[in-house]
């Protein structure tokens, strides 16, 4: 009962002079001692509600105005909260949320939407041990020491050589980026490991290498390949080697070759011949046995109205020709 007088007259004074007293360290240890003996409080009459056997009937009452007072003191810690947020006072804020409130979270998301990276970094650390979040909030700090170690912890290995790039430490940068490159490759995933040599470690005739051996070893073999053909700028050069390596290929990825060849032939007319004469050997040679891909004949005369009949005549006449 004596608490329940003490927070009795507190309440009365929290609304009267709530606005005058909110900024000072001497309030927040006030409120948090009162809350700190509500809970308590709470805790033990609901113990002994239990030990007793009591009936909800019974003894209910004190309860509940106990808890309704709790809430109210709680609306207000949100109030406090909010009206230091409102004002930018991060700190006051956050101290609120954790000291008061009991929400870690919500004192470190705070303290980082205030630019207080390192403090929130700590919490997220110590109090929530998120890692991640940590991590995140020492590279905003630009601690990017710190933040390589916990991305190190959290195997994130691509982040690691980017910080390393950003303190230049180019040696350590690479060799995390090489093995993002070894994991890529190890899962087939050939076109990301070559994004990795081209744009991160500037090495764009190991992303090329990267993309060979993808389309040799089929490994997401038509993306390798047009990826590759995209990197080579210089047209003549493009053009010696579409048919460099249309003169090694094996027979059953022609199919492929002639799916990349589109986007080559539509990329410049000085690729258009070298493009069609290889698409036409492609499909003279596959026609017997996949007569549909007369098809891609459009492909590579997408001006001539005639290639459409003909295509037309081609089908019809050989839909007779097995009819009979």
């Amino acid at each position: 009962m004596a608490v329940l007088k003490i927070i009795g007259i507190f309440a009365q004074l929290f609304h009267q002079s709530f606005w005058s007293v909110v900024g000072t360290l001497f309030l927040f240890l006030i409120v948090a001692a009162i809350a700190f003996f509500v809970i308590i409080g709470l805790k033990d009459k609901e113990k002994d509600a239990k030990n007793s056997g009591r009936k909800a009937s019974g003894g209910g009452g004190t309860f509940y105005l106990e808890n309704s007072l709790f809430d109210r003191i709680r609306s207000k810690y949100e109030e406090l909260a909010q009206k230091y947020v409102d004002e930018k006072d991060y700190l006051k804020a956050a101290k609120v949320y954790m000291n008061l409130l009991q929400d870690n979270y919500r004192g470190a998301k705070t303290l980082e939407d205030g630019g207080f990276y390192n403090e929130a970094a700590v919490i997220y650390l110590k109090k929530l041990k998120n890692k991640s979040e940590a991590a995140n909030c020492y590279e905003k700090a630009k601690q990017y020491r710190k933040a390589i170690d916990l991305y190190k912890e959290l195997e994130q290995k691509e982040k690691v050589g980017d910080l390393y790039i950003e303190i230049h430490d180019i040696k350590n940068a690479h060799a995390y980026y090489q093995m993002v490159v070894d994991d890529y490759v190890n899962n087939n995933q050939m076109v990301k490991a070559s994004l990795i040599y081209r744009k991160k470690m500037e090495t764009p005739e190991a992303a090329q290498q990267i993309l060979l051996k993808g389309w040799e070893e089929n490994k997401d073999a038509f993306n390798c390949l047009n990826n590759y053909f995209a990197n080579i700028f210089d047209v003549k050069k493009l053009e010696s080697e579409i048919q460099y390596l249309y003169s090694k290929i094996p027979s059953d990825k022609k199919n492929i070759y002639l799916e990349a060849l589109k986007y080559e032939f539509k990329k410049d007319e000085k690729l258009q011949p070298t493009a069609r004469n290889i698409a036409y050997e492609i499909i003279a040679e596959k026609v017997n046995t996949h007569s549909e891909i007369v098809n891609e004949l459009k492909h590579f005369n997408p001006k001539d109205e005639i290639i459409l009949k003909d295509i037309s005549r081609f089908k019809t006449g050989r839909n007779k020709m097995f009819r009979n």
